[in-house]
């Protein structure tokens, strides 16, 4: 029984926010302080960086469980399935409904209860709950699916990544430029016609890094208010990424009995665009090669970091052709891998 892919959607917004829109922000050091340099040179320093350009916000009237709800009915149709059929919905996100305006995150209900509502699915024993993982939700998610049709107690699942994050970022952070919104789904079924689930690795490290990624104040001393904002240390985490993930990956290759030459594409959450492309070069230098070129699409560019939504928007973009010279064939053995607060890593070897 092979369990995979068998459907992909994705909602990327329509808003588009270039870097020169925040030319007139004022941006602020972690005491309050103001930079010594122009915006200017803040953001070509922070584009050259992170590789964005631009990132994509959801419009004033849309939530994180309605865009999430766009892209389970495009992997739905994707699929050609029945959602009476599901068995599960499994939501992964980080902050819930945002609405715009406000600060306070909803999921009662869940966000996958909500989604479950928008599609109409009658079914009671399609069961919908949320997942929190940080980044690596969506990866997370596909890893419990897996185990649920493998286990035998569900034959279909849809898993969904999606994340408004422009509505939780401190206007006064450089860091807030990272941040964008997005929603990307997936029908996980065991079929003999799809792709393969080969090998998965998960991983938690909480001893010293549990708040390298974390809910603070503002950096403007006079926003008085108890409203909190997501906040990191953006050096402790290119560190700490750099050296674990790169190892999480070899780890499940190697357990999948894949050789590293077999490897196609590797699907990697859109964080940073410097920092991405140093993992995969020391994950292959650990088999004592060069990175191929072309192995790693990229959208963070044009899209910008959209958290748990960034690895299924990405694949589901080059599965169908929207990522200029990539692209997936059947049959192709990819890499699926993130790392996000928590800290948590994970990765997924499939046959495509």
């Amino acid at each position: 029984m092979k369990i995979g892919i068998t459907g992909t959607g994705s909602y990327i917004p329509p808003v588009l926010t270039a870097n020169s829109s925040f030319n007139n922000h004022t941006f602020l050091n972690t005491d309050g302080t103001a930079f010594a340099h122009s915006n200017e040179v803040i953001i070509e320093k922070f584009k050259a960086i992170t590789g964005i350009e631009e990132r994509r916000y959801v419009t004033d009237d849309l939530n994180t469980s309605d865009i999430a709800f766009f892209a389970a009915e495009k992997a739905i149709a994707d699929a050609g399935i029945d959602k009476e059929t599901l068995d599960y919905i499994i939501f992964a996100h980080n902050f819930g409904d945002v609405k715009h305006g406000t600060s306070q995150g909803n999921t009662l209900p869940s966000l996958a209860t909500r989604v479950k509502h928008s599609l109409k699915i009658k079914n009671p024993k399609c069961v919908a709950y949320d997942l929190l993982f940080g980044c690596p939700g969506w990866i997370e998610g596909v890893i419990q699916a897996n185990a649920f049709i493998k286990s035998g107690i569900a034959k279909r699942c849809l898993v969904i990544g999606a994340e408004t994050l422009s509505r939780i970022v401190d206007d006064y952070d450089r860091d807030s430029m990272i941040y964008a919104d997005g929603a990307g789904a997936t029908i996980i079924e065991a079929s003999d016609k799809n792709g393969e689930i080969l090998a998965h690795a998960s991983a938690t490290y909480a001893y010293d890094e549990a708040n390298y990624l974390f809910f603070g104040p503002s950096y403007s001393k006079e926003n008085t208010t108890d409203t909190n904002y997501i906040k990191m240390h953006g050096r402790k985490i290119y560190e700490f990424a750099v050296t674990n993930v790169p190892q999480a990956m070899k780890d499940c290759l190697d357990s999948s009995g894949v050789a590293i030459t077999d490897v196609k594409k590797i699907f990697i959450h859109q964080a940073n665009e410097k920092m991405d492309e140093a993992i995969v070069k020391r994950f292959y230098k650990s088999y004592g090669m060069e990175m191929p070129e072309g192995i790693m699409p990229m959208n963070i560019r044009e899209n910008g970091n959209s958290s748990v939504a960034t690895i299924p928007t990405l694949f589901d973009m080059v599965k169908h052709g929207k990522i200029e010279n990539q692209a997936i064939e059947k049959g192709d053995v990819v890499i699926f891998a993130s790392v996000g607060a928590g800290m948590n890593i994970n990765a997924i070897v499939y046959r495509h």
